[in-house]
């Protein structure tokens, strides 16, 4: 997304929404430059999903609609294989007005069926995949080096920006937010909180742990009310340990 498309963009996603001019603080610092913004919707007690995997609906319609809007302020969104398989979505711009994201999947070992929804139509598809795994030309693949048990974020990011997209939402799941997380590789985060407890269930974030709680990644926040769910609005690049 360039710059000087961003006032354009930005009326017509807020286009269908009475008082835009109150949603001008959460979404005015998404608005220009190169982006990496992560986002989790969880419940109270810091859940994702049921043990089973269920998800559909954890917060409410209001953080739906915020959802679709930062796609059509992104370049592309990402989501990791995991929430592929668990979910199938489409990851269009369908609640809002506004051009619907490049969706990028990660996919280290090119294990997605072409069966799912994100590869039958719709906006480009890009599949990153591990470098030794790209040799199928079937779909749109990326290879990136391995890092651990995943793929080098850094090598990603910079792929993506090479390919012209600067502006990137990770939308999930919580394993994928968490590895752009603990890279440092994310300017802001997004976490809606829904008013829910479901006690036994899948975290909104897996991380490496630490000794004391001075170690850990203190944050500051502004809150924001999404109907009945809260939303916080994390800065990223200035936290301090």
């Amino acid at each position: 997304m360039q710059s000087g498309d961003d006032e354009a963009i930005w009326q017509s996603v807020l286009a269908r929404a009475p008082g835009a001019a109150q949603a001008l603080p959460l979404y005015a610092p998404l608005l220009a430059g190169p982006l990496v913004l992560g986002r989790i919707a969880q419940t109270l007690d810091g859940k994702i999903a049921t043990a089973s995997g269920a998800s559909f609906w954890i917060s409410g319609p209001d953080d739906i609609l915020h959802t679709h809007r930062l796609r059509a302020l992104f370049d592309a969104v990402l989501v990791g294989a995991g929430t592929i398989r668990a979910d199938d979505p489409l990851l269009t711009t369908r609640l809002c007005d506004g051009p619907s994201p490049t969706r990028v999947v990660l996919d280290t070992e090119l294990s997605l069926p072409a069966h799912h929804r994100v590869f039958c139509g719709g906006p480009p598809t890009l599949i990153v995949c591990a470098a030794d795994r790209a040799s199928s030309r079937d779909r749109d693949v990326i290879g990136a080096p391995r890092a651990g048990r995943g793929l080098d974020l850094t090598a990603v990011i910079a792929e993506l920006r090479r390919r012209g997209l600067s502006r990137l939402f990770i939308e999930g799941g919580g394993v994928t937010v968490s590895r752009f997380l603990a890279a440092g590789l994310l300017d802001r985060l997004h976490v809606t909180i829904a008013p829910l407890l479901l006690g036994d269930g899948i975290p909104a974030f897996t991380l490496p742990g630490v000794a004391r709680p001075e170690d850990g990644l203190r944050l500051d926040w502004t809150l924001h009310q999404l109907g009945r769910d809260i939303l916080l609005d994390i800065p990223l690049r200035a936290a301090a340990r």
